[in-house]
C-alpha cells in the first residue's frame, strides 16, 4: 500500500499532514510527500519519499522571513502584516483581495503536475491539503479517489449560506462597525464567484465533461477531515457539513531537545509558553506587552519569538527561555497556560494536553477557533492591537486559576477533552477514514 500526501510549502501545513502520515508508516506502508522544497527537511525528518510539487510561490520552512520569499510574495507578506497593525476587518479584507493569487495558483499546469506525480507513485490513498486548490483540480479532473483535509477551524470549508473569508462567529472583544463587516462581506462574495469561474475555467480545461461548480470554496473530496476536536464544534454547524470525519488532532512527535529539558527540571514553577507561529511571531509589539504582562506573574516563561528579535521583547527574567523556535508540544505537556495566536495547530496541540489559553487572533478562520474557546471556556480572547499589560495579566491569571482549580465545571470539561484525544491520535482517525475511501475512476 502506498499513501501520497500533498502539501503546501509551508512547515505549520506539513508537519500535521505528515503526522497523519505516521499511522501508515506504523503498519509498514510506503509514504511519499509532495511538496516544495523549502519543507523538504521536514520529510526527511519523518522518514518519508518525497516528490517535488511547488505549490504556490511563498514558502515557511519553519519561521517566515519576508526577505527570504520571492519578489512579489515578499510585499504581500509586508502587506498582510501591516493589515494585521490595523485590525481583523481590514485584515480579512487584505487576505481576500489576495485570494486567488493565493489558493488557486497556475491551477492547469499544477493540477497536470499532480496528475503526473500520481502516475509515478501509483497511490491507492491520497491525502491532501483542503486550500490546495490547484492540486484537488488535478485530482477531481483525473478521477482519484482522495481525502482532504481541513488544517484550521472547520469554518475554513463554507457550509450553507456562509461566504468564504468572512467569519460566522468571532469573539465578543472584537466589535467592527456594521458598515465594516458589510464591505467586507460583499468583498468575500465577488472573490468567491471570481474564485469559483477561475475553478471553472480550469476545470473545463481539464476536464470538457466536468459539472461545473456553484461555490469552488465549498468543494470537497471523496472524504473530509478535519483537523479539529470535534467537541468545540457547534453541532448546528456539524449538521450541515458533508460527510466527514474529525481527527481530534495531530500532534507531532518531536526530538528531545536537552536545552529544553534542563530548563523544565530546573525550577518548580508554573510554565507559561507563548508563541505566534511561524507567520504572527512577527508581530513582536504584541509580544513584548505579553511578555511585561507574564514579568509580573509568578511563572516561568518559554517563548517561541520566531523571526522578532528576542532585544524588541525588553528586559527578560534571566529564568525565561527564549528561542527563535522551541518545541512546542514538549512544552505543552508541561505547561500551565499558553499564550497564542490561536492557529490550529497551536490550539489543537493544547486541546491535547489539556492546557488552557489566551487567545490575541490575527487573521483569517483564528477569530472563529478563539470564539470556540471562549464558548468552551477553555480559552479567554483579547485583541492583539488593543490589549493593554494589565488587560491581558488579569487574562493569564483568570486561565491559570482555571489550570489549578480541579474543582472548576470548565477544568473537568478540558480535562475529558485533553483524555479523548489523547484515546485515538488523528493519524489513527484518519487511517480508519481513508480505508472506507470508495474507488474512483
Amino acid at each position: 500500500m502506498t499513501l501520497l500526501i500533498i502539501s503546501p510549502d509551508y512547515a505549520s501545513h506539513l508537519y500535521p499532514l505528515a503526522t497523519l502520515g505516521t499511522a501508515w508508516a506504523r503498519a509498514g506502508e510506503r509514504v511519499v510527500v509532495a511538496s516544495g522544497p523549502a519543507t523538504a527537511d521536514i520529510v526527511t525528518s519523518f522518514g518519508f519519499e518525497r516528490e517535488n510539487l511547488q505549490l504556490g510561490r511563498g514558502s515557511n520552512p519553519g519561521t517566515i522571513r519576508v526577505e527570504a520569499q520571492p519578489v512579489g510574495e515578499d510585499d504581500a507578506l509586508r502587506g498582510f502584516f501591516d493589515a494585521t497593525r490595523r485590525g481583523m476587518v481590514d485584515t480579512l479584507r487584505f487576505q481576500a483581495e489576495a485570494r486567488s493569487n493565493d489558493l488557486l495558483y497556475n491551477p492547469v499546469e499544477i493540477a497536470r503536475e499532480v496528475q503526473r506525480i500520481v502516475a509515478r507513485v501509483q497511490p491507492d490513498q491520497v491525502i491532501v491539503d483542503h486550500l490546495a486548490f490547484s492540486a484537488r483540480l488535478g485530482l477531481l479532473s483525473a478521477g482519484v479517489a482522495h481525502a482532504d483535509v481541513v488544517l484550521g477551524h472547520p469554518s475554513a470549508l463554507p457550509v450553507g449560506t456562509e461566504v468564504y473569508g468572512y467569519p460566522p462567529a468571532w469573539p465578543t472583544v472584537f466589535s467592527p462597525a456594521a458598515e465594516e463587516l458589510g464591505l467586507l462581506e460583499l468583498q468575500c462574495e465577488s472573490v468567491r464567484d471570481t474564485f469559483t469561474a477561475q475553478w471553472n475555467d480550469a476545470l473545463r480545461e481539464l476536464d470538457p465533461a466536468a459539472l461545473p461548480s456553484v461555490d469552488a470554496f465549498q468543494e470537497t473530496g471523496d472524504v473530509l477531515l478535519l483537523n479539529y476536536p470535534e467537541e468545540l464544534h457547534s453541532p448546528a454547524r456539524t449538521s450541515q457539513l458533508p460527510p466527514h470525519v474529525f481527527l481530534g488532532s495531530a500532534v507531532r512527535s518531536e526530538a528531545v531537545d536537552p536545552e529544553v529539558e534542563a530548563w523544565l527540571a530546573a525550577d518548580s514553577l508554573p510554565v507559561v509558553y507563548v508563541s505566534f507561529g511561524s507567520f504572527l511571531s512577527v508581530r513582536g509589539d504584541v509580544l513584548a506587552r505579553v511578555a511585561a504582562a507574564l514579568a509580573g506573574l509568578p511563572v516561568r516563561v518559554a517563548i517561541a519569538v520566531g523571526a522578532t528579535d528576542p532585544s524588541e521583547l525588553g528586559p527578560i527574567p534571566h529564568s525565561w527561555l527564549v528561542r527563535a523556535f522551541l518545541p512546542q508540544v514538549r512544552l505543552l505537556q508541561q505547561a500551565a497556560l499558553a499564550v497564542t495566536h490561536g492557529g490550529n495547530n497551536s490550539v489543537t496541540e493544547a486541546m491535547t494536553a489539556g492546557v488552557p489559553l489566551v487567545v490575541l487572533p490575527f487573521s483569517t478562520d483564528q477569530f472563529a477557533g478563539a470564539a470556540a474557546l471562549d464558548a468552551a471556556g477553555f480559552g479567554e480572547s483579547l485583541p492583539p492591537n488593543t490589549a493593554t499589560v494589565p488587560d491581558l495579566r488579569a487574562a493569564c491569571e483568570r486561565m491559570l486559576r482555571l489550570s489549578f482549580d480541579p474543582s472548576a465545571e470548565q477544568r473537568a470539561r478540558l480535562d475529558a477533552l485533553a483524555l479523548s484525544l489523547a484515546a485515538q491520535s488523528g493519524a489513527e482517525r484518519a487511517y480508519a477514514a481513508l480505508a472506507r475511501v470508495p474507488a474512483r475512476g
